[in-house]
């Protein structure tokens, strides 16, 4: 009988390793899922492009009264304007213009970046050579 019982105690044991082990490799794909995840969305937040760079087509959209900055990159996503709406929700709320996007009809290009949209957007003028004029 005590044979018996060693035979089911080292069965037990190996099953036990054995399932400890598919543990860590899953929590291991897990982290490096998540990491990768992570860098991607951060590459996307800090690296902004246009959606098509060159001279791009014009498209109209229209921006309602109380509409949040999700639901306003929701609008540009669908226009084409923008890849992602939590990306560009994100991109609002770490850039000068959180807070300060209107509502109305704006004429805006597939050649714009998310910052250059923003700035539509938030009524800022821009000069000649596509950049923002900063107020000292």
């Amino acid at each position: 009988m005590s044979n018996i019982s060693a035979k089911q105690d080292h069965g037990v044991a190996v099953a036990s390793g054995f399932f400890r082990i598919v543990l860590y490799i899953g929590v291991v794909v897990l982290v490096i899922w998540l990491g990768r995840s992570a860098y991607s969305f951060g590459y996307d937040i800090f690296n902004q492009q246009a959606v098509s760079p060159g001279d791009g087509q014009e498209i109209t959209v229209v921006i309602k009264e109380g509409a949040s900055v999700y639901n306003i990159g929701k609008t540009l996503k669908k226009k084409g304007l923008i890849e992602d709406a939590r990306v560009f929700y994100v991109q609002e709320k770490l850039s000068v213009y959180k807070g300060r996007l209107k509502p109305g009809t704006y004429i805006l290009s597939t050649a714009f970046t998310p910052d250059q949209i923003m700035a539509v957007l938030s009524g800022e003028q821009e000069d000649e050579s596509g950049g923002e004029e900063e107020a000292w």
